[in-house]
């Protein structure tokens, strides 16, 4: 813990620290604002030369300017003992992770990796004559007759660029009452259920009191969650009135936007432009947004589409930031079904947007002949325009490519402005290595970015979202550019919204309730999981580094270890300059030689411990020095030394098939390999190194994408995202026992991450649960005994409890009753179907290495609009939830017919029964509507299956009951298969 009596910083929350002479730092000697150092060299180098509070200008106080300016004073924050004191920078200073211990052969005794303290030096002696010429060249070009500008500006831009505003109390209260009430009436529930089994039925009653106890669990672990749920609400006009100054080049950081595609056959070429194109009309200066596309897949196609991409956007994004249109994907844009005129004062807009529609649909005809063209591979290979053979004719052997279509080649728009960078990236694929899919063409995006942008900050975007506010970037900088959010903050989440969907959302493709409810749940504890699209990532967090604002972790090494490091620690100020000036006349000629280690031994001590460092630099990123040294550069940009002939090279090298051999990529570093669900991995190992994350909610939604909104293929997304699940249950990342040691990730939040990967075990007790109805009908069984009055209370305030816990839910997300039915209903249809599948399918697959995949057969849909949502595609997925239909219709014949033939007395325990039967029918209505396809058919599938089960139950009920006639129990038969039909 920090020692208190030092004052804190107004601005980041770290302490003050000391200066040279002894005594407590603050920026302004006029009126002691409580300011730290860095902090204060922020200021100066974003031009605020001017104390916030009394605009006293720092340099008009000798001794202020003396403390700014000293390139060896000494700034330390006081620690305890108990950790390892090393210099602390608050907002601008990081951490390496310690939590991750089990990939340790990088840490030395103290959980720190070997080469991080010995570079520390190299950045800060850089940084320091950075500052210092920064500073030097601002006091030079602010005349004095601007000072007082400039403090009514800094007074603007010191405001706070978001703020938190908690649901309020009067809805979050009773709420909080309501789940504490339910909790211990589960309890007394519980009580009575084990304590008064049915002797007359002891398996049922044993089962359904498994299968409670285990739906019990499940939703404290998703209940529990949201016990802070919170709004956020971002000032974008601060933003720009903080780093985008008239007359001067905007502040803002620089971004790097990914895209990602595979097959363009399946992922149609037309969509991923429309993303290219939305991200290339972005609101943000030009010259901070690169586009990356990753082709993982090769085809010529992908790259003759951004070809004829890069040529359109000359005349769509000055059209689209002339005219200040939203979204800005030219398909959706011209598909709305809105009045285009209003707010458009401008009299050449209509004549404009004509002429642009007009070049998008002959846009569209050359993307579709190129389509056309795609269907049938030739003989001899796909040929390039200039005759050349396409290198990625074999899409599992191929060299890696990259292509720079716009930026730095020149290329303009048709009004002669620059336009962002747009580069094609396709890595290189050999037999016999391990690609890792969609993670493992995300962490190569990551290394060719750093390489030829290096932008501080990352959104990656599936190929079918695209950007449909154009200011999205900028809400997410409000939370990354501000000194007191931003310093630990590892990405910005978005929430996923789309188009083409149904207005009944029949199979609750929109995900209201997770999006609306839960994530707002978690943005209160430690952030949202990352959900794999709409995500703006810290680039330093993706390489493992842990946030600033946490202390490193308690030193386990020995005494005498601790003795040398007090020692290095008092070395003198001399010493210490002479030893980074060293370093840095010596860093040239070892990287030059950092590859020849049987020089090792003509090095000195102090030159070999510099090499070994940079080899453990290698042992972590890989062989590349220059996206080595990219990494040391915590607010991005390319070293000064970086020649653009060789950049392109070098970032042929980072991509190729064998370079993340023998490194971190995939374990600790980038998107985490492992599952198929990296999105949950890589977040989930972001939050145990101390990061948090937050949801970002704007009013018009950041990103749209697309669904599949068909019963086969929804059910199949779900069955990828459950099998990613038990995949990461089975892993040693399973948030069980993974990153406890450094007890960086709160309870709630481990909660939240373990209801992430168990929820597809709920499972197997849901179809327990699901036929019980059916069999307690057909057997004349109940699983409940004769309740008394006390029973009957716990029953009753039982359901008003989850009646009440929905209803208050409802109350403070926002989420309509209609998404919230939606939602369970879906949750029992996939967790009958996919999320079984995702079990089995899992322990094969990490048992016993055996893959399984299930076919989807696929009939024609309609033409006519939400023509997919009849589309029927059957598939084994299908079978467990079209049995449970059918059972439990047959059990609703067969309970009515044995209640008409055994008399009056025995309607009372059949409306029980029957009220369950139809709870489960209800549930999966839609599923039933989905195989009933558009005329409300049955299905044949569904009639042989009651065919069946009615014939095999006329069967057991003439063995077992000898007073039914066989006239009966054909009789009976009949009625089932009549009723079905």
């Amino acid at each position: 813990m920090m020692e208190s009596g030092v004052p804190i910083c107004n601005n980041c929350g770290d302490q003050l620290g000391l200066c040279s002479n002894g005594e407590v730092f603050v920026g302004c000697r006029e009126c002691n604002y409580p300011i730290c150092k860095p902090c204060l060299d922020y200021d100066i180098k974003e031009g605020r030369n001017s104390c916030i509070r009394c605009g006293t200008p720092y340099v008009d106080d000798d001794k202020a300017v003396a403390d700014v300016g000293a390139g060896e004073t000494e700034f330390q924050t006081p620690i305890a003992s108990h950790i390892n004191t090393t210099q602390d920078a608050g907002i601008h200073a990081r951490n390496i992770s310690t939590v991750s211990t089990l990939d340790s052969e990088y840490m030395d005794d103290s959980g720190n990796p070997i080469w991080k303290n010995r570079v520390e030096s190299w950045k800060d002696k850089k940084n320091k004559k950075k500052r210092g010429a920064t500073k030097d060249k601002k006091a030079a070009q602010v005349p004095t007759e601007q000072q007082m500008d400039e403090k009514t500006q800094s007074a603007e831009a010191a405001e706070p660029l978001s703020r938190v505003f908690p649901i309020p109390k009067s809805q979050l209260t009773p709420y909080r009452i309501v789940i504490i009430m339910r909790l211990i009436i589960l309890v007394l529930f519980f009580h009575y259920r084990v304590t008064h089994p049915v002797d007359s039925a002891v398996g049922l009653w044993l089962t359904s009191v498994i299968c409670e106890i285990w739906f019990a669990f499940s939703w404290v672990l998703d209940q529990f969650p949201k016990w802070y749920p919170t709004n956020r609400e971002t000032y974008i006009d601060r933003l720009s009135a903080r780093y985008e100054r008239e007359g001067e080049p905007s502040q803002l950081a620089a971004v790097d936007f990914f895209v990602s595609t595979v097959d363009p056959l399946k992922e149609p070429p037309l969509i991923t432009a429309n993303t290219v194109l939305s991200i290339l009309a972005v609101d943000y200066p030009v010259d901070k947004v690169s586009c990356y596309v990753s082709d993982d897949g090769a085809a010529m196609l992908s790259f003759e589409s951004l070809v004829e991409t890069a040529d359109f956007a000359r005349k769509w994004v000055p059209f689209c930031k002339k005219f200040s249109i939203e979204p800005r994907a030219p398909e959706f844009y011209f598909s709305q079904k809105i009045d285009y005129l209003k707010d458009k004062i401008q009299p050449s807009f209509v004549k404009e947007r004509r002429a642009m529609k007009r070049d998008y649909e002959e846009y569209k005809v050359r993307i579709n002949a190129l389509v056309a063209k795609a269907q049938k591979m030739p003989e001899e290979g796909w040929t390039m325009a200039d005759g050349t053979s396409w290198p990625g004719n074999n899409t599992r052997d191929h060299p890696g490519m990259i292509q720079v279509f716009l930026g730095n080649t020149g290329a303009h728009d048709i009004e002669g402005h620059e336009l962002p960078r747009l580069v094609y990236v396709s890595r290189e694929k050999r037999p016999g290595y391990q690609h890792h899919k969609k993670a493992g063409a995300e962490n190569a995006l990551v290394r060719v970015s750093a390489v030829l942008t290096n932008a501080p900050y990352i959104l990656n975007l599936d190929c079918d979202h695209y950007v449909n506010n154009s200011k999205a970037v900028r809400e997410a900088m409000c939370f990354f550019m501000d000194p007191q959010v931003g310093r630990d903050v590892c990405y910005v989440q978005f929430p996923q919204r789309f188009d083409g969907i149904d207005k009944s959302d029949r199979y609750a493709n929109r995900n209201t309730v997770f999006f609306d409810v839960n994530m707002k749940g978690l943005d209160g504890i430690q952030g949202p999981v990352y959900v794999g699209t709409g995500c703006v990532f810290n680039r330093q967090a993706l390489y493992g580094y842990g946030p600033s604002s946490l202390p490193t972790l308690p030193k386990t090494s020995s005494s005498c270890s601790w003795c040398c490091c007090c020692c290095r620690g008092k070395k003198s100020e001399k010493e210490k300059d002479i030893s980074e000036l060293y370093r840095d006349a010596k860093r040239e000629d070892l990287n030059a030689a950092i590859f020849n280690l049987r020089e090792i031994d003509s090095y000195d001590d102090h030159e070999r411990s510099l090499l070994i460092s940079q080899m453990s630099f290698e042992k972590t990123f890989g062989l590349s020095a220059v996206f080595i040294e990219s990494t040391m550069m915590e607010n991005g940009g390319l070293p000064e030394s970086a020649n653009p002939s060789t950049m392109i090279k070098e970032a042929i090298h980072v991509i190729s098939c064998g370079y993340e051999e023998k490194t971190s990529w995939g374990k600790e570093i980038g998107w985490i390999y492992g599952s198929v669900t990296e999105d949950i991995l890589t977040g989930f190992k972001m939050h145990c190194r101390g990061w948090r994350s937050i949801y970002c909610m704007p009013l018009r939604p950041a990103f749209k994408g697309s669904a599949p909104i068909n019963l086969s293929d929804r059910l199949h997304q779900v069955l990828r995202w459950a099998l990613g699940s038990v995949e990461i249950f089975l892993s040693r990342h399973c948030p069980l026992w993974y990153g406890f040691g450094g007890g960086r990730l709160k309870l709630l939040q481990r909660l939240a991450y373990i209801n992430t990967i168990v929820y597809p075990f709920t499972s197997l007790p849901l179809i327990a649960y699901c036929l019980l109805p059916a069999i307690c009908l057909l057997t004349g069984k109940f699983i409940i005994p004769t309740l008394s009055n006390l029973a009957s209370v716990l029953f009753l305030g039982l359901f008003v409890s989850i009646i009440l816990t929905l209803v208050l839910e409802l109350r403070w997300s926002g989420v309509s009753i209609e998404a919230l039915w939606r939602n369970e209903q879906f949750w029992v249809i996939g967790g009958v179907s996919a999320h079984l599948f995702a079990v089995f399918q899992g322990f094969l697959k990490m048992l016993a290495g055996l893959d399984t995949n299930f076919t989807v057969t696929t009939k024609t849909a309609d033409d006519t609009e939400f023509g997919d949502l009849y589309l029927f595609k059957w598939t084994t997925v299908l079978i467990p939830p079209t049995t449970i239909l059918v059972v439990n219709f047959v059990g609703v014949v067969a309970g009515f017919s044995d209640a008409l033939n055994s008399g009056y007395e025995t309607w009372g325990p059949l409306f029980g029964k029957v009220f369950f039967a139809f709870w489960v029918i209800l549930h999966l209505y839609p599923f039933l509507k989905g195989l009933m396809g558009r005329q409300n058919r049955t299905p044949t599938i569904v009639v042989l299956w009651s065919v069946l089960l009615a014939s095999v139950f006329s069967l057991v009920w003439v063995k077992i009951d000898p007073f039914v006639s066989k006239n009966d129990a054909s009789t009976l038969a009949q009625s089932c298969i009549s009723i079905d039909c």
